[in-house]
This record gives structure tokens, sequence and C-alpha cells, in this order.
């Protein structure tokens, strides 16, 4: 049950004391664990002020918030000290939770590393001693699993390191990983091979394919062989090329309605806006030639019908 920052009378008198630096000083030089004493320098005792502490865990605990330097002096610490007179099953991850608020709050204040957070409980509760672990591994169904998991890197899917031929061995999610692996490259023509076999195998749906190949126009729409690239793939796939078309024809529907190309529109706006004409009937040719449509032409580059066909004659 949620708990209003003072909602008793213990939760006041203790804070009343605790946010004392002196007092704070003597309790934490008698309660903190010798390995973890012995870096602190509990002569830089600062208080945390309210803002620090999350709105939403401000509820949850009738805390205090110290932070302080190191002997060393090359970081800082927190101490959290959260008082409790009722016995809670979850105060470990309560702890944890307020702990790392503590150090994302930390780093939203421009400093470059994680702070260490130490989460102290000061319990004086009637069930004695207290009942519950304080390691919040142990609040888990397996906590070997979760000691394994989180004392240790977490899972890494570096799909840039990882050769295309293994790619193409990972069924469903193949399509995605291959695209994403290679989108930065400027030219995707050397993609055509590899997806086309990987569309003939079935395994992407109307929808994945749309959000994949509007995700390939929004990244390289703008570049000279898209189209040419998008020809190649339903070309290598005669079954799946009414559909590709279509998904594209959509996609450049939605595309005009949106806007411009980032890439085009910022070359040919600024020959029109320096008033360059002659720029941009280059560029709407250039455009045309390569197969991109007239509408979608006419509206990038503002130009009408008649100045185009002039241009050409």
């Amino acid at each position: 049950m949620k708990k209003s920052p003072t909602s008793t009378p213990h939760d006041a008198v203790f804070k009343t004391f605790l946010r004392h630096p002196d007092t704070a000083r003597d309790f934490l030089n008698i309660h903190l664990p010798h390995s973890l004493r012995i870096r602190c320098d509990l002569t830089t005792l600062k208080l945390a002020p309210d803002s620090f502490i999350e709105k939403n865990l401000r509820a949850f605990y009738s805390d205090v918030l110290w932070s302080l330097k190191t002997c060393e002096g090359d970081g800082y610490i927190y101490v959290v000290i959260e008082h409790q007179s009722t016995p809670d099953a979850h105060m470990a991850f309560r702890l944890m939770r307020y702990a790392t608020a503590a150090m994302q709050r930390h780093l939203d204040a421009g400093h470059k590393t994680l702070p260490l957070v130490i989460p102290m409980l000061f319990y004086h509760g009637a069930k004695s001693p207290y009942p519950f672990s304080l390691c919040w591994l142990d609040e888990f169904d397996d906590p070997a699993l979760a000691r394994q998991l989180y004392a240790t890197a977490f899972p890494l899917v570096d799909i840039t390191v990882v050769p295309d031929n293994e790619i193409m061995q990972h069924r469903r999610i193949a399509m995605l990983e291959l695209v994403q692996k290679h989108i930065r490259q400027r030219d995707l023509m050397g993609l055509v091979e590899r997806l086309a076999v990987l569309l003939i195998t079935g395994n992407a749906n109307d929808s994945q394919l749309k959000a994949l190949f509007n995700y390939l126009l929004i990244q390289h729409g703008s570049t000279p062989r898209f189209g040419k690239f998008i020809r190649e793939v339903a070309r290598r796939v005669p079954q799946h090329k009414e559909r590709l078309m279509t998904i594209v024809d959509r996609i450049r529907e939605s595309g005009r309605r949106k806007g411009k190309r980032e890439g085009v529109q910022q070359g040919v706006q600024q020959g029109i806006h320096q008033g360059k004409q002659e720029e941009a009937l280059r560029i709407a040719h250039t455009m045309l030639e390569q197969g991109i449509e007239r509408e979608m032409v006419l509206m990038i580059t503002g130009l009408s019908d008649e100045e185009i066909k002039a241009k050409r004659h």
C-alpha cells in the first residue's frame, strides 16, 4: 500500500534526525559496512534536494538521500536511507528502483559516469528480526538465473559483424537484419540477389514488406539508383512483382502527401530560391531519366509540365 512521504509519526521523526548532517554522518560512520565506509569522505555529505527524487517515487519512500565524494575524490556516492516500520517483501526491489532513479538524475545533471548508490534500510517494526532478504535478486522465482542475467553483460545482437551468409539462415528475421545491416550503404544494388532470395521464401507478410520498403524509400528514395534497385528486385521474384510494385506505388503516393525527400528538396529548393531556373530544369530531367514519376518531379521541383516540355524542345 502506498504511503505519503511523511504518512506516520515514525517517518516524521526519522526524517527530522537523518536530515541533519552531523547526525547522518554519525549514522553512516556507525552503520555503513566497513568496505564501503573506507571509500566515503563523510566530510563532504550534502543533502540531495527534493527535486532530485522522481515525483512518481516520492509516494513510496520516507527516505533521506545524501551525496558525498569518494576518499579518492574521483567519483560520487549517494546513500539513500529508507525508514520502515512494517516489513515489505519487495523492499529490496523498491530500493533498487530508487537507486537507479538516483543514477539517472546524476546523469541528467551532466555527469558522464554512474555514481555508486548505497541503499540502506532503517527498520524498527514489531516483527523481529527483519524477515525478508534485502538482495533484490532473491525476489525472483529463480534467483540463480537472475544473478546470471543481471551480474553479467546483457545479450547483444550486433548485426554489423554477422556475415551475410549467416544472416540468410535466420528465417523470418533475416530480411530485416540484412537490410538494417546495409542501410547506410550509398548503393543498395549489392543487396538485390540476397533480398530476392529472402522474398522468394515468403517469410514476410504484406505489412512487413510495406514497412520494409517504406524504410528503404525514406533512407534511399532520393538516391539515383533506388528505382533501379526496386525494379531489379521485382524482376527476380516475378511472383511478387505485382505486390512489390503496388507497395512501392502506395509508398510513393504517401510520400507525395507527406512532402519532398530531404536530399532532393534541399538542392532543388536552393536552386529555385536563388532564381536558378536552369538548375531546376536540369534536376527535373535527371529525375525523369532515372524513372521517377512525372507527377512527383513536378511536385518536388515546382516546375510546370509546359516548362519541362519547352526545355526539351
